[in-house]
């Protein structure tokens, strides 16, 4: 028989460090606010059904998260929130985005990038605090072949320029009109392995 030289009081030790990380790092992760952004201002979009599912597998999780739409951006916003100037109806939105601790955006293909609602949400919030320094996971969605590829691309840039810290699994969902069943469930098996690969990712991050 082999006998280990290591201390039990050492190795009694030792579990109760990990035990201890492990219950802080559960205690991090549930208290963290993931804000998922919907990052298309149309009507009844493929986007948002995807940022609910988003959510329904981050609740599975008992992962807090909320998800923002573009829908709900003041209309008038290119006069009231740029440039400095801040609008009452704006305030709420700003005042979500700042409690975020963590981002999820879901950017369709628009034009071969992302949808300028989606840049114009960006240059509204307040800069440098809205996003300096927080995490943000990415996910690009078409009707077309490649999942908005080159748009998450263009996000990253505005990302790291903002000194965020971009998880680096980033998810493409191309033909997304065929990727949701009647009650908007993603139900492809090969898109929901990927989908919670992300998310696993997204709680360790």
């Amino acid at each position: 028989m082999i006998e280990s030289t290591y201390p039990q009081d050492a190795k009694i030790q030792k579990i109760k460090i990990c035990i201890h990380f492990e219950r802080v790092l559960f205690i991090s992760i549930n208290n963290t606010m993931i804000l998922i952004i919907s990052g298309t201002n149309r009507h009844n979009s493929k986007t948002l059904k995807i940022a609910k599912c988003y959510k329904q597998l981050l609740d599975r999780k008992s992962i807090e998260s909320d998800i923002f739409s573009l829908e709900d951006l003041p209309s008038n916003i290119l006069e009231t929130d740029l440039y400095g100037k801040r609008s009452s109806a704006f305030e709420p939105i700003q005042e979500k985005v700042s409690k975020a601790e963590m981002f999820i955006f879901i950017a369709p293909e628009y034009n071969g990038s992302i949808p300028g609602a989606l840049k114009l949400f960006i240059d509204c919030c307040s800069f440098p605090a809205s996003f300096y320094h927080k995490k943000v996971a990415l996910v690009g969605l078409s009707s077309g072949r490649y999942g908005n590829l080159r748009g998450i691309d263009h996000l990253t840039g505005i990302c790291h320029y903002l000194r965020m810290h971009v998880l680096p699994l980033k998810i493409f969902i191309p033909s997304v009109q065929n990727e949701l069943n009647e009650e908007d469930q993603l139900y492809r098996e090969d898109t929901l392995a990927f989908v919670t690969e992300q998310i696993e990712e997204i709680i360790r991050f």
